[in-house]
């Protein structure tokens, strides 16, 4: 019985890393393309593109490690993982966020300064994988909020082989950020990174932390003279990649003015919010329609005219004061939430998709990866740089209507007022059918005959073609939302 259990454990790692051709392989739906390192554009600094100049449309989301089925074995973790990775792919999407510093790819897991070349080789095949699913990385380097259990009870957030109690050289998050010796642990680590893959082009770029304002202690000065240092330190490294800083949750007054002052550095290259519906939020944003939880941290991330792409980097659902996973994800079967956190961002004047949280407990559990296929439809052959989207948000008594006006397109985003969170996934009531709707085309700013108009139904996946008349548009029956796709 040993000796089989043995063989089938060869055979699942020779399975894995041979990346032989089945189908459960990890070998994407999506075909692979090389258009590059991904940049921000200099045509329309709101969007991005690779190097070669195509677009670049961020769909994808938070994937950070893989999930605790497999906790003691890392082959069969890294298969999971790779199929997450083939069902993103499979359906058109082209990113996944990581956490580095994960227990499972933490490659200083045992003393501070010293790196495991076992965790590397985790870190190589996972981009192998993503390589072969035609994703980009985003490479979060760290996410600790403190260097001892007494200082946070939360153990996922503590990096005890820094603290002198168990043999590092610091005795506190302020002399880490601070000191020398702090400050080198950090760029040691990059140095690492750079060696091993300091021109990978799977690599969308490198994010310095992940919620690092969720660190107690330091001032704001020694916060953000720390932050300039490493964006420079990490850019050095890698001027190829873009580089990045999150903050945590946007659910409080208090947070903005770090928010701005952190989204107008120079040296970070992306404006990025996380925000949650989170009934346990001190802003009334965080409990409205998903939608509008989206689309309003994107608006407020614009307004401060950063000149940088936006992206909505962290969403989804929570209990309140992120106590755990909604309890909404287990009636969302349908993937109502899902839908808007990738529609709304990005019809907001996002860079992208906007990036769920909960991949395993809620994508995965519910098999909701076709969303992201949706997504990629309503928006396939759209180049957001030459279009120079121009972004407003009209709306009739039933609708709101997110509109991106372009130079030779109009993508309109349909949202039905009456469905909400409260209304489907509390209430239990079903969505309502919208039937013999009307859009009128000089409420848009049209006031021509336009060349075509595309009616797109994300739930139902089908495309159809309509006519104009009298400079309106009939709209088919549909239920919570619709894309139309103008050629003027």
């Amino acid at each position: 019985m040993k000796l089989i259990t043995l063989s089938v454990q060869i055979i699942l790692v020779l399975f894995l890393y041979a990346g032989c051709d089945s189908e459960k392989n990890l070998k994407s739906d999506n075909p692979a393309v090389n258009n590059g390192f991904i940049r921000v554009s200099s045509e329309d600094p709101r969007y991005f593109e690779y190097s070669d100049g195509s677009p670049y449309i961020p769909v994808g989301m938070n994937m950070i490690s893989p999930g605790g089925r497999y906790r003691n074995n890392p082959d069969s973790s890294l298969y999971d993982f790779g199929q997450w990775m083939k069902n993103i792919s499979g359906n058109g999407g082209n990113f996944i966020r990581v956490w580095l510093s994960n227990n499972f790819w933490d490659i200083e897991d045992q003393r501070a300064g010293e790196y495991r070349e076992e965790k590397a080789r985790r870190i190589d095949r996972m981009l192998e994988m993503a390589e072969t699913s035609n994703l980009k990385v985003k490479m979060t380097l760290e996410h600790f909020r403190s260097l001892t259990l007494k200082e946070n009870p939360q153990s996922w957030a503590v990096k005890s082989v820094y603290h002198t109690s168990d043999g590092g050289p610091l005795d506190s998050i302020r002399q880490y950020l601070t000191s020398v010796s702090g400050q080198k642990l950090f760029i040691g680590k990059l140095d690492f990174y750079q060696k091993r893959y300091g021109s990978n082009q799977v690599i969308f770029g490198w994010e310095l932390w992940n919620e690092m304002n969720a660190m107690k202690g330091p001032e704001d000065s020694i916060f953000f003279a720390w932050n300039e240092m490493m964006l420079d330190e990490t850019k050095k490294r890698f001027p190829d990649n873009l580089v990045m800083q999150s903050l945590g949750s946007f659910d409080d007054e208090r947070v903005r003015p770090i928010y701005k002052r952190m989204m107008l550095i120079p040296q970070n290259e992306i404006a990025q919010v996380h925000r949650y519906l989170d009934l346990g939020a001190q802003m009334e944003e965080c409990k409205m329609p998903m939608d509008i939880i989206c689309s309003s941290a994107v608006e407020e991330l614009i307004s401060y005219n950063t000149g940088k792409p936006v992206i909505l980097a962290e969403t989804g659902a929570v209990e309140p004061r992120h106590s755990g996973p909604s309890k909404f994800y287990q009636v969302d079967t349908t993937g109502m939430l899902l839908h808007d956190i990738l529609f709304a961002p990005f019809f907001s004047g996002s860079a992208g998709a906007g990036m769920s949280w909960h991949w395993d407990s809620y994508v995965e559990r519910n098999d909701l990866w076709y969303h992201f296929k949706r997504f990629s439809e309503a928006v396939a052959n759209i180049n957001p740089v030459k279009e120079k989207f121009v972004v407003s948000r009209p709306e009739t008594e039933i609708l709101r209507i997110y509109q991106l006006t372009g130079q030779e397109t109009i993508l309109l985003w349909l949202r039905d007022k009456r469905n909400n969170w409260e209304s489907e996934l509390r209430d239990g009531i079903p969505p309502l059918l919208i039937q013999d709707a009307d859009i009128d085309l000089k409420e848009l700013g049209c006031y021509k005959r336009v060349h075509k108009i595309s009616i797109y139904d994300p739930w139902q996946d089908k495309w159809k073609n309509v006519r104009q008349k009298d400079l309106k548009i009939n709209l088919p029956d549909f239920r919570r939302s619709l894309v139309i796709k103008i050629i003027k």
